[in-house]
């Protein structure tokens, strides 16, 4: 993966993160009967379309990066090698 589409996954997975534990938080306050219950669905609303964005740009950021650089093609290590190398006689 490229350092690009790497840092946008990072990015990502950091605010789906953080977005799950405010859903929780929301959770134990609406259990609790606390003040704090709204504010925090409102801001979890919000945390819900940025945790959107963070995975469109995943997409945006990749399909962008394989546009400007290709898609690059080296054979692994692990690659067969040429048959013509590999019968000498």
């Amino acid at each position: 993966m490229p350092d690009a589409v790497r840092d946008a996954a990072v990015r990502a997975v950091i605010i789906i993160a953080l977005t799950l534990t405010q859903v929780v938080v929301v959770l134990l306050c609406t259990l609790a009967g606390s003040w704090l219950a709204f504010p925090m669905v409102l801001s979890s609303v919000a945390s819900t379309f940025v945790a959107t964005w963070a995975v469109l740009d995943i997409w945006i950021t990749r399909q962008a990066w394989r546009q400007r650089n290709g898609v690059v093609s080296a054979p692994s290590s692990a690659a067969r090698r040429r048959r013509g190398l590999v019968r000498r006689r």
